[in-house]
């Protein structure tokens, strides 16, 4: 099953990057929505709270897993996830959000910010997903690293009970789609970064998880 996820996953990506590459003008049409009055609508003490939230939960989740491990290693709880899973989640993270995404991509990319740009009131021109010559230095647009380590959410989504698998997918999602949302209504990313920020960060994650699947079906 994962398998045909992760191809699914892959065929989406190739389509998607085609289709972006083709019509760049949707990101700068979506971002518009976000837009009112000379400002970007999410800059507002309620969206610094959520964004501080969003920020934090993944790590907090991730501190969690580890922590029952721990306990669980020493005996003090019953259930709880093996080492084996907290390597895939640590794994996940350090590859996905962190080297792919701002480890590479965005140091790269060189592609300004929504609020960076002329068409937001910034400075500098927009540049297409695609186009590597931007005048941002550091940091930059393509892809959300927020969004990323939304989206790596899945992987410990995967790790929960079969019954409840699919409602934690559900709400890995959810709050993914919250996070890349928030992140254009601020004018820190348009629709392609969070859009590809995901599907990078599902794709190492599936990849990682099947890895993590095969040890513990040769245990079993």
């Amino acid at each position: 099953m994962t398998t045909k996820a992760l191809i699914v996953l892959l065929i989406g990506v190739i389509y998607l990057c085609a289709i972006f590459a083709l019509w760049p003008r949707i990101d700068l049409d979506v971002a518009s929505l976000f837009y009112h009055a000379g400002h970007f609508i999410g800059r507002t003490p309620a969206g610094e709270h959520f964004r501080r939230f969003f920020y934090d939960a993944p790590y907090f989740l991730l501190a969690a897993f580890i922590m029952t491990a721990i306990a669980k290693s020493f005996g003090r709880v019953e259930r709880g996830p093996g080492w084996r899973a907290i390597v895939f989640l640590v794994a996940s993270l350090a590859l996905g959000p962190g080297l792919l995404v701002n480890g590479v991509l965005k140091e790269v990319s060189h592609r300004p910010r929504p609020e960076q740009t002329l068409d937001f009131g910034g400075r500098w021109s927009f540049e297409p997903y695609d186009s590597f010559a931007g005048q941002c230095g550091h940091n930059c647009s393509f892809v959300s690293g927020e969004a990323a380590t939304a989206a790596w959410t899945l992987a410990p989504a995967l790790l929960a009970p079969p019954p409840a698998r699919i409602l934690a997918i559900a709400a890995a999602l959810l709050f993914t789609l919250a996070t890349g949302g928030l992140r254009m209504a601020f004018g820190g990313h348009y629709f392609s970064d969070v859009l590809f920020a995901a599907l990078f960060t599902f794709v190492i994650v599936l990849a990682l998880y099947r890895w993590y699947r095969r040890g513990e079906q040769a245990r079993d």
